[in-house]
């Protein structure tokens, strides 16, 4: 696998980023520093979509995640380049919700007529279930403690 041309990046490294910044926005907000409920409230309202987006660049190809599976790295545009449905699917699944998860998809995909067929087998390659990325909350204050 080739991806010295790519973007590639941390998961540790971006999170804390992204931490920081929610803490410093909400800090700014208050008008005062407000440490570790920041990092909570940030890790219990976007830690999970966060993770979400990441897998999909990863997927995607866009960008190399260094603790995401390796192999991943492109598989869904090596199945699906250009194809319309599975940018549709992979859209839903990134925005996240009950829309975004497999039941959700294959609901949207008999109202709207979509070739079942070609939902299941795209929906077989994203495999959300086996590679989805859960934090639990003891794992979320794990993740929390380890700013201070």
């Amino acid at each position: 696998m080739i991806v010295a041309s790519k973007l590639q990046r941390s998961l540790v490294e971006a999170t804390h980023d992204e931490v920081e910044l929610h803490k410093w926005i909400e800090s700014e907000k208050a008008g005062r520093d407000l440490g570790e409920k920041a990092i909570h409230d940030w890790l219990a309202h976007y830690w999970d979509r966060f993770l979400r987006q990441r897998w999909v660049e990863h997927l995607q190809g866009q960008v190399f995640w260094h603790e995401l599976d390796h192999t991943d790295f492109g598989l869904f545009q090596r199945g699906f380049n250009g194809n319309p449905l599975a940018d549709k699917i992979i859209g839903l699944y990134k925005a996240g919700g009950k829309n975004g998860e497999n039941l959700g998809i294959v609901q949207r995909a008999r109202r709207e007529d979509w070739p079942i067929e070609e939902v299941f087998q795209i929906l077989e390659t994203l495999d959300i279930n086996s590679r989805r990325l859960v934090c639990q909350v003891e794992e979320r204050l794990i993740i929390a403690n380890s700013y201070f």
